[in-house]
């Protein structure tokens, strides 16, 4: 398996009015010890310099006028021409392997269909930057892995084949901004597929997504009403039915 070649990666970044932060994200890709395929910055209606700061770095631009994360995401993806589709946030930042751990861990595994990383907030004082990301992204996975029936992604650092994105492209929301794209990606892949936590696909995020009670709240009723929207279709028992029948077979 290890003399097989690395299956090629597209990188995909949704970004609206993340010119700043964008810089930082797109040096950090250039340095990769396995470059990516190709990195595609999808401009979400910005209004500021996003587009042409991502041009200058070498990325393929693709417009997505509808405002929101899911079309923007979903945008890039269908756009993504290598054989697996990574995601990075615009405030993301990787380590210099990044890209390398991504394609080795889908060589090493035919049969897996995405991966998901964890990350920490780089903008925080130095002493609450472990137990805040830990806390957060902790809580996050648990309760997700018992919503979803299996694990969940995190669109902040996280990969996925792209043949199993063109099986579940249909079913993911995209007309919808108030919907965790994510989260609902994950649903969409479902209890069939499998998806694997690996620590080491650890990036650097902003906190500002936490900062400020209106931002909280607003995140809390995105988790509510993409659960909502996806248990109509499948609600956790059935998932988890699901589940654990594909193990003990």
């Amino acid at each position: 398996m290890s003399g097989e070649p690395l299956p090629s990666v597209s990188v995909v970044i949704p970004a609206r009015d993340d010119a700043v932060a964008l810089v930082e994200c797109l040096a950090r890709l250039q340095r990769q010890t396995v470059p990516p395929l190709e990195v595609v910055v999808v401009d979400n209606a910005s209004t500021d310099d996003t587009a042409a700061v991502a041009a200058a770095a070498g990325a393929r631009v693709v417009r997505e006028p509808r405002v929101g994360i899911p079309a923007a995401a979903a945008t890039g993806y269908d756009s993504a021409r290598g054989d697996v589709i990574a995601r990075l946030d615009a405030d993301s930042r990787p380590d210099e392997r990044w890209v390398e751990r991504i394609a080795v861990a889908m060589r090493a595994d035919p049969g897996l269909d995405a991966v998901t990383g964890s990350g920490q907030f780089f903008d925080l004082p130095v002493v609450l930057r472990a137990p805040v990301s830990g806390a957060y992204l902790g809580a996050y996975y648990v309760l997700a892995h018992l919503a979803l029936g299996h694990t969940a992604l995190w669109g902040s650092s996280m990969a996925m084949r792209r043949e199993s994105w063109l099986a579940v492209c249909s079913d993911v929301c995209r007309d919808d901004p108030e919907v965790h794209d994510d989260l609902d990606l994950a649903f969409a892949l479902g209890p069939r597929r499998r998806i694997r936590y690996d620590p080491r696909l650890r990036v650097g995020v902003s906190a500002r997504s936490l900062r400020g009670h209106d931002q909280r709240v607003r995140r809390f009723d995105r988790a509510w009403r993409t659960l909502r929207l996806n248990w109509r279709v499948a609600p956790p028992w059935d998932r988890w039915r699901t589940r654990l029948g594909q193990q003990t077979r």
